[in-house]
């Protein structure tokens, strides 16, 4: 269960007020902190996206039945949600920050389809809205790419 506690809290971060934003910003630290001035390695990056969203769900569907529906403490959602939306990025500040402010913007709004994700069952439904809201901004930002407008 502290596994559970921790990981879905990203080591606390959800005990604070604003944690979601919190732990999406977290996410972009440790993204660029770790590829800098480069585009993150393929595989890895798909990879840790892909464990985190996984064990996001399973971690998240435990703590709901503690915590209930959908709780503010479970942030692991908002990381992996930041996780997609930067996959295939270039990471530097600029793409890093407009990555950012699009996932919340996706996240808080939850427009296009986004908010009927929540109705899925336990853990899918917390994970599903937030890794939706990083696919809609990593399309945006792939087309900002592909069109060098940033």
């Amino acid at each position: 269960m502290q596994f559970h506690k921790l990981f879905s809290s990203v080591l606390g971060i959800g005990y604070i007020k604003g944690g979601g934003t919190i732990a999406a910003a977290v996410c972009c630290v440790c993204w660029y902190l770790a590829w800098r001035g480069a585009y993150p390695p393929l595989l890895l990056s798909i990879l840790i996206t892909m464990v985190i969203t996984v064990a996001g769900v399973w971690s998240s569907s435990v703590m709901e039945r503690l915590w209930g529906k959908d709780p503010s403490k479970v942030v692991i959602d908002e990381v992996a949600g930041m996780c997609v939306s930067l996959l295939l990025l270039p990471v530097n500040v600029k793409y890093l920050l407009a990555a950012f402010i699009l996932f919340r913007f996706f996240d808080i709004v939850k427009p296009l389809y986004i908010r009927k994700t929540e109705a899925f069952p336990r853990g899918w439904g917390i994970m599903l809205d937030d890794v939706l809201a990083g696919i809609y901004t990593n399309i945006l930002l792939q087309g900002v790419l592909w069109f060098k407008l940033l």
